[in-house]
């Protein structure tokens, strides 16, 4: 029953509202375009009055072609900015005198424009032509709408006909129609009444090339109101204003799509009213329903829960129907899924041990065989400093290595190991490079997992340094940045493209080439600490690469299950 009384109220408002949106759209529109007119109409007044005043200039004057005369327009002349030219003609289309001062056109065929016409063959009427281009006089080209008038004038005591022209700029006609918006497609275009041209159109290229149509010969059966016109497979709001003296129309054109959308707009509110106005009588339904279903509410309440992740809850027995038993089903039920769960975890913890050991013996054993063969190599050409160099740091190296088993050592211990890593390898390239090590303040006291460094030094120097012809650089360096510890390995060697650069972490365990120790080393980080940490490879071919490793910020004594590991 709430649902009908809300689906008929819903209708009566939707049809009110909308019937009163088009009324709304009808009167606006009708109060724009009449606001256009009365503009257009006071403009041309004005200009009416303006032509009247030059002409009484040249009936009070007996000399059309003096300088007086001249001197009295140009000041007429220069008081108006849309003024484009001011000129007298006798019958014959001789020049008497204009402004500006230019020299006219040869071809202008003078006598046969349709200004110069309508002026003889309507003396003593003012006339308003459509807007052309002003082609009379050299350098003047502007779109002007002149107005003309046959008159006759006094020169030298007798009479003559002459033809009167005041052009006027149509930009100042273009502001006053452009500026019109009806809604957002919507514009407004003026049209002449006695021949159906179209005086101004806002897409007037549009309309010479054919590309638009305008169903003009409609918009001419009538001099004001409003009509629907679909001629362009659109259905359009007409709305027309004429222009007194002048005859022009004024045609409004705006869209019914965009009325369409108020109507959508108007609907959609009460859609949502309707779906409040159910979810109400839903959440009445449900509260009864709760009150009177509340022990299976409450073992409901309780699943969910478990849902959301909490094991651990007990629903309490407080009857022995049919509800009571089954929540004592549910918690022999949730004790048996803890007991699981616990034997997963165990399970699960191993096997990320045995991941994490596996993964730290695969960094390659072979070093240690090429170092005691270039210990002994260097024993048998008697370079006793350097042999005594090499095994002292590899005594080191291994001292860190076992690190009594632990896994998360002092990040100095890691960074001192890698220094005898380096010692090592440089004696035994014969110092094809040189290695700086650099830690700042603030890593002091810091730990990081063991034997994270030596793949990515051995990558650079095996895959960067060693094709190098040039002396090699690697560059170590530890800070702390945005909260995280950063391990950075530079080295200057031969790089690799940033294609190949981005694939090495994500390739599959077991391929050849550089990319086997980074990955070992990156998922040992992730399954220690995880997704938000690892490793950054960027390189360039030629320009050498950088490893970033981020690591979270962990000191002695944290009690963190991952520090522990």
């Amino acid at each position: 029953m709430t649902t009908a009384v809300v689906l008929t109220v819903s209708y009566v408002l939707y049809d009110k509202f909308t019937r009163t949106a088009e009324r709304n759209t009808f009167r606006g529109n009708e109060q724009i375009i009449y606001q256009v007119t009365k503009n257009l109409e006071y403009y041309i007044r004005s200009m009416t009055i303006f032509f009247g005043e030059v002409e009484n200039t040249f009936r009070q004057d007996d000399d059309p072609t003096g300088s007086r005369l001249t001197d009295r327009l140009g000041t007429i002349f220069n008081t108006r900015e849309d003024l484009v030219t001011i000129a007298l003609f006798d019958q014959s289309g001789r020049e008497l005198t204009a402004l500006p001062s230019v020299p006219m056109r040869s071809n202008t065929q003078l006598t046969t424009q349709s200004w110069f016409r309508s002026a003889v063959e309507n003396p003593n009427h003012l006339s308003f032509s459509i807007p052309h281009v002003q082609n009379l006089f050299k350098g003047q080209y502007k779109w002007v709408v002149s107005m003309s008038k046959g008159v006759k004038l006094t020169v030298n005591g007798r009479e003559t006909d002459a033809v009167l022209l005041v052009d006027v700029n149509f930009k100042m006609i273009d502001d006053l129609t452009s500026s019109v918006k009806l809604g957002q497609k919507g514009y407004a275009y003026i049209i002449d009444d006695s021949a159906g041209n179209i005086i101004y159109h806002p897409q007037q290229q549009l309309i010479y090339a054919g590309i638009k149509y305008e169903n003009v010969e409609q918009a001419l059966k009538y001099t004001y109101g409003s009509y629907f016109d679909d001629s362009t497979g659109t259905q359009r709001l007409i709305t027309i204003q004429t222009v007194q003296n002048v005859g022009w129309k004024i045609v409004g054109v705006s869209y019914m799509d965009e009325i369409g959308a108020t109507k959508r707009d108007i609907g959609g509110f009460l859609v949502w009213l309707l779906a409040l106005a159910l979810l109400f009588v839903l959440a009445i339904t449900l509260y009864m329903s709760a009150k009177i279903s509340q022990p299976i509410k409450r073992l409901e309440k309780s699943m969910q829960l478990v849902e959301r992740g909490n094991f651990h809850i007990a629903i309490p027995i407080r009857r022995d129907d049919e509800v009571g038993r089954l929540s004592r089903r549910f918690n022999l039920m949730m004790g048996r899924i803890r007991e699981l769960m616990d034997q997963i975890i165990s399970q699960q913890e191993s096997k990320r041990r045995s991941e994490l050991e596996v993964l730290q013996s695969q960094i390659h054993p072979h070093f240690l065989y090429n170092t005691l063969n270039s210990v002994v190599r260097l024993a048998g050409t008697g370079k006793n400093e350097e042999v005594i160099t090499m095994i002292t740091s590899l005594s080191k190296f291994f001292r860190i290595s076992l690190s009594k088993g632990k896994q998360i050592i002092p990040l100095d211990d890691e960074l001192e190991h890698i220094r005898n890593y380096l010692i090592i390898q440089k004696i035994r390239y014969k110092n094809k490079f040189e290695f700086e090590l650099s830690a700042s303040e603030e890593t002091k006291g810091l730990l990081a997992p063991k034997l994270i460094l030596q793949p990515i030094v051995e990558n650079a120097i095996y895959h960067g340094i060693e094709p190098s012809v040039d002396e090699g650089r690697i560059a170590i360096r530890a800070d702390v940045r945005e909260g995280k510890l950063r391990l950075a390995v530079e080295d200057n060697g031969v790089g690799m493209s940033p294609e190949r650069a981005a694939g090495l972490l994500a390739e599959l365990p077991g391929s050849e080439g550089a990319g086997i120790g980074l990955r070992n080393v990156h998922e040992r980080i992730r399954l220690n600490f995880g997704e938000a940490y690892g490793l950054g490879i960027e390189s360039e071919r030629e320009e050498g690469t950088v490893v970033t490793v981020w690591l979270p910020v962990r000191r002695e004594g944290d009690s963190d299950d991952a520090a522990e590991a």
